[in-house]
């Protein structure tokens, strides 16, 4: 018999719980997914297989873990509470393909640990991740260009929205251009508040990123590149000249001769701008600071 198969029955879950004496943590962010159709499907839009390896971040009790270990070749779990481990010893204990990792995922060694337990297999990530963590754990997870296809994980609905928003749209933010940059990302589904426990006071929804081979534009300096996006949407009631002026203490007039040359409008909102605008900006205003640093050193 197998005992996960009962976990999306809240009694299940509290009867578990309390044998262990677990108590849910609001520092953790912790609302345990019980809707019995959600983790199936999100298990198959990730795209396990028997070739694939899974790294799965916040396990919980493991209804998400138990449908991707039913489908993948190897799963990894990475749990931050420790109160959970003995817990997810017994919910999981049907699957041999599982491995628990008790740590942080903002402090762990991820590209030692995709070498070490997925050799050879593609790697996908799926999870059902911690409103208060989403972000911080999505760019982490996309920055490092870590050897990942695709990332598939439910967030706040509201954080979904801004996470897929495309450039040139009032709700694209810095965190969806570089999003943007190293994926193509697309809503999948909603999901209701009422499918975890406790209910939280939002609903969610799951987006997968699609990991790109190379990114949409060509950027000389990755790092200006990015502290521009940062920069000019900073300020959003601002325009771009003076948001970025402002954030990168730069002159007003070296930002606006910037924008000449990058075909940008200085008037403009970043919001309006595509990433290929973005991208000239950025190397525009490269070029105007080393012709300056120049002209000074001469």
């Amino acid at each position: 018999m197998c005992f996960v198969k009962n976990l999306s029955d809240i009694a299940v879950i509290r009867d578990v719980l309390s044998r262990h004496g677990f108590r849910f943590s609001k520092s953790l962010g912790q609302n345990f997914l019980v809707n019995p159709g959600v983790c199936p499907r999100m298990a198959e839009e990730c795209g396990a297989s028997p070739e694939t390896g899974v790294l799965e971040v916040g396990p919980g009790i493991g209804v998400l873990t138990a449908e991707l270990a039913k489908r993948a070749g190897r799963v990894v779990s990475i749990e931050l509470d420790q109160r959970l481990l003995p817990v997810l010893d017994e919910t999981l204990a049907d699957f041999s393909n599982v491995k628990i990792v008790n740590g942080d995922v903002m402090k762990l060694d991820l590209a030692r640990l995709l070498a070490e337990e997925f050799p050879g297999m593609e790697v996908v990530v799926c999870a059902n991740l911690p409103y208060y963590i989403t972000s911080p754990v999505i760019m982490r997870l996309l920055e490092e260009k870590l050897p990942i296809a695709s990332l598939t994980v439910m967030v706040q609905k509201e954080a979904a929205e801004r996470l897929c928003a495309l450039p040139g749209s009032r709700a694209c933010g810095a965190v969806s251009a570089a999003v943007q940059y190293y994926a193509e990302p697309e809503v999948l589904f909603s999901v209701g508040r009422g499918s975890f426990v406790p209910q939280p006071n939002v609903d969610s929804a799951v987006i997968r990123f699609r990991i790109r081979k190379a990114p949409p534009v060509e950027v000389e300096d990755e790092r200006a590149f990015f502290s521009l996006v940062k920069a000019a949407f900073g300020q959003r009631r601002k325009t771009v000249a003076n948001s970025v002026s402002a954030l990168l203490g730069l002159p007003k007039e070296t930002v606006q001769r910037a924008c000449e040359a990058a075909g940008v409008s200085p008037t403009a909102r970043a919001e309006q701008l595509s990433m290929e605008q973005l991208a000239a900006l950025s190397s525009a205003i490269g070029a105007r600071r080393a012709g300056e640093e120049k002209g000074e050193n001469q």
